[in-house]
């Protein structure tokens, strides 16, 4: 009489080989590395838009940046980087570009607040990326400092410069 079936020795085979590919696999997706690229590509989409908001408040005030709007925290500064938020000593960029320039002022993905964008300029944000101004060349600079590591070892800079 035959049996019809595997033998435990062909299961643990098969059982084997299915473990070593899902290992390859997750190893070659590596999850942990492409949640850092989006991340990170997300925030040179947020920082370019940021400065693309700023830009085009300038160029329609010949070539001065316009601080008039509401919940707007005036020139910006020139001394040393500051954070993009109203929670204190930071840099209130929000009603200079929202709802005129910007949908909405971006937030770093991971370390943000709110996440998903500020459209409430009055209501408490902390974007964490942060702004300069050259005092003599009157370029600016945001930066995006909270980059993750990609698997190189070493974050890239994400930063933009007008």
């Amino acid at each position: 009489m035959k049996n019809k079936g595997f033998t435990l020795i062909e299961l643990l085979i098969v059982v084997g080989i299915l473990a070593v590919l899902i290992a390859a696999v997750a190893v070659a997706l590596n999850p942990a590395k492409q949640f850092a690229k989006a991340n990170n590509a997300r925030r040179w989409a947020d920082i370019t838009n940021i400065m693309n908001a700023i830009s085009q408040n300038i160029v329609d005030h010949q070539g001065v940046f316009d601080t008039s709007g509401t919940n707007c925290g005036g020139d910006i500064p020139t001394t040393a980087t500051s954070t993009i938020a109203n929670t204190g000593t930071d840099y209130d960029l929000c009603g200079c570009i929202v709802p005129g320039y910007a949908g909405s002022l971006a937030s770093d993905p991971v370390k943000g607040s709110p996440s998903s964008g500020v459209i409430d300029c009055a209501s408490p944000y902390d974007t964490q990326y942060e702004i300069v101004k050259n005092a003599t060349t009157g370029r600016i600079t945001i930066i995006a400092p909270y980059a993750q590591d990609e698997g190189t070892g070493t974050p890239p800079t994400i930063s933009i410069t007008r």
